[in-house]
């Protein structure tokens, strides 16, 4: 590979824990949990959603692990599917990745940032009338309104133009963020806990009692156990980032398993400790009912002042996780152009700064007309989904690798094997197919203007008409 094509190792464990960590957490904990109480409507059960969402989190990191440090290249996922499945499933992957994964999650967060900033600075909208008078309408599908809070969307895209141009002109220096702003917000939700914890102004036994009891095996609560799921991975996603830049990891098969269950302990300690808190302040009947559950329980504590607290706090753990996931997650569309399997330009590294910046632009475009098309939950629902099938997929290949390539050096190995790997990938089936069930039934009763998950699979097979493009391009260069 020559030197436009090739990225330097310069992210240390320090470096690759906050990009695990850091990708991991952002709004979801400050947003989900008011979501997945009403979906669960029982204490216990919602703790129940964050435990089973960590514990399947940190099998699917094991699979990671033992894939990633056989092959710690640049593109994570996009090198392995490649490896297991062919070209063709690793580019629908890659454009996946590009299209949904990667770009509408960014979208999501950062959109969140900018919504929390508006409680510290005013930004305009346009009339109700005005709003809804451009819209855009997809068959089956659902309406689109870009004119909507114009304001919060155009903070949210300057905060990705400004965190793509630092991921452009220096790893380290991004890395640098990634570590700072990584500990900043895990100092920030430790606060938060204590302070809740500490006031006395709580009910310990709102971590146990609800009002009206719950049917454990009903079908109503299964499917409110799904939807909260979907709501804690979509807290947990980011998890895998840490493959998109081995390449530029120091000692790569060592560092790769620390920094996924390094990363992925701290996140699922603060998660509970983070819910338990809500939960002491608010009992699981007021907690389904708040709009913005991380403020509502500080509000007894430190007053009007400890909104203004969970305000700041979103702020700087989303802004952590945008850049995160910016540093990280356009490495799959370099690798897919390095290879010329799609745009040329997105494989050349920056002569200077030896950054994906060619890919990282391209990602930041996109993301950009997320933002404007779209809704934190829209775009959270979408890419949670297509990211499952493909976890799914990752879970699958370690079989097939542990038959096709029985004798490969694995400096680690998948807890479990074989039976956590066969639970994850049924695991997924499941989730993927209810997510769909669920999404479809919510927009037949006027509950949701998009059906996320079909949206999501609409772009993901615009992919297949273009694997066939760059095939057709690529084999008339190579019989010239």
């Amino acid at each position: 590979m020559d030197n436009q094509n090739r990225l330097n190792r310069q992210l240390g464990l320090g470096a690759a824990i906050a990009v695990v960590a850091g990708s991991i957490i952002g709004s979801g904990i400050f947003m989900k949990p008011a979501s997945m109480a009403a979906q669960t409507g029982s204490p216990l059960i919602l703790l129940f959603v964050w435990v089973i969402a960590g514990c399947v989190s940190l099998i699917g990191a094991g699979i990671n692990a033992e894939i990633g440090t056989m092959m710690p290249v640049t593109g994570g996922q996009y090198i392995f599917f490649k490896k297991i499945y062919g070209s063709f499933f690793s580019f629908i992957y890659g454009w996946s990745a590009f299209s949904v994964i990667n770009t509408a999650s960014v979208a999501a967060i950062a959109f969140i940032f900018a919504q929390y900033a508006g409680y510290f600075i005013h930004l305009p909208r346009f009339p109700e009338a005005t709003e809804q008078a451009f819209v855009l309408h997809i068959p089956y599908t659902g309406n689109f309104y870009p004119l909507q809070q114009i304001g919060t969307k155009m903070l949210a895209i300057l905060v990705v133009l400004l965190l793509t141009f630092t991921s452009s002109r220096s790893v380290k220096g991004s890395g640098s963020i990634q570590v700072f702003f990584t500990l900043l917000k895990v100092l920030a939700i430790l606060l938060m806990a204590g302070a809740i914890f500490f006031s006395g102004k709580g009910n310990w036994q709102n971590l146990v009692h609800q009002d009206a009891p719950v049917n454990t095996f009903s079908w109503v609560t299964i499917m409110g156990i799904v939807g909260a799921l979907s709501g804690a991975f979509m807290a947990f996603d980011g998890w895998n980032n840490i493959g998109f830049v081995a390449g530029e990891l120091k000692d790569p098969k060592r560092n790769i398993p620390r920094a996924l269950f390094g990363g992925l302990g701290i996140c699922m300690f603060l998660y509970i400790l983070a819910n338990e808190a809500y939960l002491y302040m608010m009992p699981v009947e007021q907690m389904k009912d708040s709009e913005l559950v991380a403020t509502d329980a500080m509000l007894p504590v430190w007053g009007a002042a400890g909104a203004s607290v969970i305000a700041l706090m979103v702020m700087v753990s989303t802004f952590g996780a945008v850049n995160g996931n910016v540093l990280a997650c356009a490495r799959v569309t370099f690798a897919m152009g390095s290879e010329k399997n799609f745009f040329a330009f997105t494989g050349k590294a920056h002569t200077k700064h030896q950054t994906p910046s060619n890919a990282l632009w391209l990602h930041a475009a996109l993301i950009c007309v997320y933002i404007l098309s779209g809704t934190f939950d829209m775009l959270a629902d979408m890419f949670v989904f297509i990211t499952w099938i493909f976890y799914g997929f990752a879970a699958l290949g370690i079989f097939i690798l542990r038959k096709r390539m029985p004798d490969a050096e694995r400096p680690f190995k998948a807890w479990g094997y074989p039976v956590l790997p066969a639970l994850f990938v049924l695991f997924a089936a499941f989730f993927v197919g209810m997510t769909l069930y669920n999404d479809i039934d919510h927009y037949r009763n006027g509950k949701t203007q998009v059906i996320q998950s079909l949206f999501g699979l609409l772009i993901a097979a615009l992919g297949i008409p273009l694997y066939l493009l760059f095939k057709k391009k690529s084999t008339t260069n190579h019989s010239i």
